[in-house]
């Protein structure tokens, strides 16, 4: 999370558009920028469960890290919508779940948007989000900030999401069966790492958007993100809502 912040800091002052696939080390439950966790989540039971906590700086609900992937694009702001961004990053996430085998469909604009909550962030799809056969593949949410953009999202190799309220402080009553997200396990019948689809997604950006994009340097951003790492680090800041 600190590194995405300096990236999208970056792009403010240069104008540079980083476009990142990551794994997570630990298991890691991200808040979303201003959901509810304080007296909604447990952190005895987070903790119990081997699992770290941390908040991120974009919206959106609660993800569970572990059997997924993540991407994050930070990009200056230009004159766009934040409707146009999404669907423009969208669209390179299309071109490259199609080279790993996986078709997927934006959500339509008229889709209900769930309401905040422990469950799932996979549970319902939302206007934009990316679907396969009916189901939710990709969630995604994007902060804008001085002048520049930060998205995060995650794409499901398995499917650990439903376990969310288990760690909430008090279960709720679910009723009925939740729906379950689609997978790439499920939908390619193995489970890719993140290096194959991080090549696949920069295959895409290269073909859609920059055919001479380079790999960028860490070490050009480890010293500020270290910088910023003990922001993520404070509980104050984690459980601040």
């Amino acid at each position: 999370m600190a590194r995405d912040s300096v990236l999208q800091a970056r792009a403010a002052r240069n104008g540079e558009t980083v476009f990142s696939i990551y794994s997570w080390s630990r298991p890691t439950l991200s808040f979303g920028r201003n959901q509810p966790a304080a007296g909604v989540y447990s952190l005895e039971k987070i903790r119990a469960a081997g699992i770290d906590v941390v908040r991120r700086p974009t919206g959106g609900r609660a993800i569970l890290h572990h059997r997924e992937v993540t991407y994050s694009v930070a990009a200056p702001i230009d004159a766009a919508s934040l409707r146009e961004t999404y669907s423009r990053i969208n669209r390179i996430l299309q071109v490259g779940l199609s080279r790993l085998g996986v078709l997927v469909e934006a959500v339509p604009r008229s889709h209900h948007t769930p309401t905040p909550g422990v469950r799932s962030c996979f549970e319902t799809p939302s206007e934009g989000e990316l679907v396969a056969r009916g189901a939710k593949l990709v969630g995604s949410a994007q902060w804008r900030e001085n002048g520049a953009l930060l998205q995060h999202g995650s794409i499901l190799v398995d499917d650990d999401q439903s376990s969310l309220p288990e760690l909430s402080a008090s279960v709720p009553p679910v009723n009925g069966s939740l729906p379950t997200p689609a997978t790439l396990r499920a939908l390619l019948g193995r489970a890719p790492d993140a290096k194959e689809v991080a090549s696949a997604m920069f295959d895409a950006v290269r073909s859609m958007e920059d055919a001479a994009a380079t790999e960028m340097v860490e070490d050009d951003v480890r010293g500020e993100a270290l910088n910023l790492v003990p922001h993520f680090l404070d509980e104050d800041w984690t459980w601040r809502r």
